[in-house]
């Protein structure tokens, strides 16, 4: 079952998944790139090919600094004038969950078997935190950036609808679907951009507030990230409820995570959450250009398990 006859896996499939798809090892014990070690120069200068006209998109969604529906965790932010012959700013904010664009650090989630990328065990930092040992795995791996080639996987636009609604998740076979259709054929070391319509969605149900999606990507897409060697996944909906994955949560926890537990912990692939793709969307369907050279800088601090995030696609 999979990829090659359209069906998604089964319980026993899935938990296979941890070991199919597993990269500790693939590049050294050591190693705290993971799938960021298939961007390389080669692949970054091949990127840097595709910019003919200059025009520059973002993929980030504004901070939020009030509350609303949408978050009611807003990010902390005081400007301040004093004798001085500038400004001050302050901000602090929470970027995990399902408001801020932000990428995960290898260190962000564990496995099924407790331990983070590469085998590393859990070391409690904070009471009731479980982190790796140390600062290995931090966002500080990616103070080079993500850059390399990105391409638009537009499921809705596939589909012919406006968004990927509840009970319809997203699957892997689907971006092999979207990539033929757009003429464009996967790489190693791309930057998978995958547009399931989330703001259409959110627009769609105002009953909603914005705060939670009930719709998202299946697990059966972690077989295509695998067999493509990609690098990156970044996305606007996250992982489909557990009722549209078919398949209990890896971790016993309310969040759904199907697609977390492997790509982070097993594969070693960050995840850039919480993208906006409506303007590329739109760009990329009028220009009739699905790939790009994908930019984004993630602030460097030491253990840090993410970091907020503004991704810009460059045409």
């Amino acid at each position: 079952m999979g990829l090659a006859d359209r069906t998604p896996p089964s319980e026993a499939e899935y938990a296979e998944y941890f070991e199919r798809f597993s990269n500790r090892g693939r590049w050294g014990d050591a190693d705290e790139l993971g799938t960021l070690n298939h961007i390389t120069d080669e692949a970054r200068a091949s990127a840097a090919s595709l910019v003919t006209t200059g025009r520059a998109i973002s993929l980030a969604r504004p901070i939020d600094t009030e509350p609303g529906p949408g978050n009611p965790y807003p990010a902390h932010h005081v400007a301040s004038v004093g004798t001085s012959t500038g400004l001050a700013d302050y901000i602090g904010l929470f970027f995990h969950g399902f408001a801020q664009t932000h990428i995960d650090a290898l260190s962000h989630i564990a496995g099924r078997d407790g331990r983070y990328f590469g085998g590393r065990p859990i070391g409690v930092t904070t009471p009731g935190l479980a982190m790796p040992e140390g600062a290995v795995l931090g966002i500080q791996g990616m103070r080079d950036g993500v850059i390399g080639r990105g391409l638009l996987y537009d499921i809705p636009r596939l589909r012919g609808v406006d968004f990927v609604d509840s009970g319809a998740p997203v699957h892997g076979w689907e971006l092999d679907d979207a990539a033929r259709a757009q003429g464009v054929e996967p790489r190693a070391g791309d930057i998978v951009c995958l547009r399931s319509g989330r703001d259409e969605w959110v627009a769609a149900h105002p009953e909603a507030g914005g705060w939670s999606v009930p719709a998202g990507v299946h697990a059966s897409v972690c077989e295509f990230l695998y067999d493509t060697d990609a690098a990156v996944l970044c996305w606007d909906m996250l992982d489909a409820p557990t009722g549209d994955q078919g398949i209990p949560n890896p971790i016993d926890i309310e969040t759904p995570v199907h697609v977390h537990c492997v790509t982070i912990p097993v594969m070693g692939m960050p995840l850039l959450d919480n993208a906006d793709f409506r303007r590329l969307s739109t760009y990329c369907a009028e220009h009739e250009r699905y790939a790009f050279q994908f930019c984004a800088a993630p602030l460097v601090i030491d253990g840090g398990t993410g970091s907020p995030i503004n991704p810009i696609a460059i045409f």
